[in-house]
């Protein structure tokens, strides 16, 4: 069985994506929850992670890590990771790769947090590119591939890595226009979404950094988490 390496989950969008892919595709897995260190977690996760961070997978003597390295692993095993149709296939990789490798504005603006509620002091040019473009690709999308996902009927590989792109506009009330405003309900009621942000909310670790950045985003409306 797959061993995954995560940090909390109110705050590791990247520990998401695989997570969730793999909740929802029902492939098995164990749950390896490392909380976030004051100051950087490198030492402590050098351990079971080659770079020192997660998520990072274990699959007996092999390790892989990297959200998009763990999905194309486990894509190997099980095709449906990614649709079954060529040019769904290829455009949800595309995608995936964009959201892996971009919107760095949105990334450092609004810090993944699934129990605050954020309103930001203002949404900069850069920022605004970033929703822009996220709501031009979930459009695009479900407009080509007819939904109710990202790339067609069932939840692959691409949904999973928007998944933290969804608990940030729910986080920081980011406006989308059209299809992709119903697809962000649709995302966050997905079961194993909900079954991570029930748990992010009753994590009792806060990292300082982390803490910080979200409060200094904008003003905050609410913080659901336990206390």
């Amino acid at each position: 069985m797959f061993t995954l390496h995560i940090a909390n989950k109110n705050y590791s969008s990247w520990s998401l994506r695989p997570w969730v892919l793999m909740r929802t595709l029902n492939i098995p897995f164990e749950e390896q929850i490392h909380p976030l260190d004051a100051g950087g977690s490198w030492n402590s996760y050098r351990h079971f992670s080659p770079n020192g961070r997660v998520p990072c997978l274990q699959d007996g003597d092999q390790t892989v890590w990297d959200s998009l390295a763990i999905v194309e692993y486990i894509a190997e095993t099980y095709p449906q990771v990614w649709p079954a149709d060529k040019a769904a296939r290829a455009w949800a990789r595309s995608a995936s790769a964009e959201m892996h490798s971009g919107f760095q504005t949105l990334r450092n603006t609004c810090g993944m947090s699934c129990g605050h509620r954020i309103q930001l002091h203002a949404i900069s040019a850069g920022l605004e590119r970033d929703i822009q473009r996220i709501n031009e690709l979930w459009n695009q999308g479900l407009q080509t591939f007819r939904g109710p996902f990202l790339a067609g009927a069932y939840f692959t590989a691409v949904d999973a890595f928007f998944a933290p792109v969804a608990f940030r506009f729910q986080t920081y009330g980011l406006p989308l226009t059209g299809p992709a405003q119903d697809y962000l309900t649709r995302l966050l009621n997905v079961p194993a979404m909900q079954d991570w942000y029930a748990s992010g909310l009753k994590e009792t670790w806060r990292e300082p950094e982390h803490e910080q950045e979200i409060l200094a985003a904008g003003k905050l409306l609410a913080d659901l988490r336990n206390k």
